[in-house]
């Protein structure tokens, strides 16, 4: 579930190894380049934590933010 922290939609997604956790960002990272909206993301073996907010409108949750953490959600 997506929670909001620090003007931040945050959320902590668990895979069952790294190649789970990697072969989700890789799908993270094509949805985000087509939106052109990128989250604050980070790795460690099998655990995504991903940040998400909208620099151009003063690091604030946005819509923008909104709907790519709806496209993530749809990715799992």
């Amino acid at each position: 579930m997506w929670t909001e922290n620090n003007n931040q939609l945050c959320r902590t997604f668990r895979f069952k190894d790294f190649s789970e956790a990697f072969a989700f960002m890789t799908r993270v990272a094509l949805a985000a380049e087509k939106m052109d909206h990128h989250p604050n993301w980070s790795n460690s073996y099998h655990t995504v934590d991903i940040k998400l907010n909208t620099h151009d409108a003063g690091d604030v949750i946005t819509e923008k933010d909104r709907e790519l953490a709806r496209k993530i959600d749809a990715l799992l």
